[in-house]
């Protein structure tokens, strides 16, 4: 008998890395963003774009062909990451993430679809999101509705804090 090939793991191996900001800034961008969610109706908030990971769990992936994302909710921050890069995600991002594994396809939105749940309202972005993987999130998270977090992420994003400042200045120095 074969032991079943699992679909998804939490792969927490090694210290977390030092990000580019404190945890606090990290804190800080979430809990803005949660009241944006509020404010459209979203219970969830799915992210593909490298921009939108990277600024609320500091976690720059390079895709090698394979989906990446980070799921927001109104408790958890999680990145999703392939296989190949095995603990990395999770050293280097302030959230806790989940591999999925290349056994069948499209493990990348059961990995989603654990977090969000199903039957939720929601938000993607527009600008980054493709039709085949907008159908994919359809099809696996089964929303009552999406909306388009687009517009409000890159709004929260062009506000620079202290902490984005400093940094600015530090490395233009």
């Amino acid at each position: 008998m074969t032991t079943p090939r699992p679909d998804m793991y939490r792969f927490h191996n090694g210290e977390k890395s030092p990000l580019p900001f404190d945890a606090a800034e990290y804190e800080d961008r979430l809990d803005e963003l949660r009241e944006r969610m509020d404010n459209v109706g979203a219970t969830a908030a799915v992210f593909t774009s490298m921009h939108n990971i990277a600024y609320y769990s500091g976690f720059l992936y390079c895709a090698f062909g394979r989906p990446y994302g980070l799921v927001v909710t109104a408790t958890e921050c999680v990145t999703i990451s392939a296989g190949i890069d095995a603990g990395q995600p999770w050293r280097r991002s302030f959230a806790d993430n989940i591999t999925y594994t290349d056994w069948q396809r499209d493990n990348f939105w059961r990995a989603v679809a654990s977090v969000t749940g199903t039957g939720g309202v929601i938000g993607y972005e527009s600008d980054h999101l493709t039709l085949m993987q907008r159908d994919k999130l359809e099809d696996f998270l089964q929303p009552l509705t999406m909306v388009d977090l687009f517009e409000t992420t890159m709004r929260q994003r062009m506000h620079k804090s202290e902490a984005e400042i400093a940094l600015i200045r530090q490395c233009a120095a």
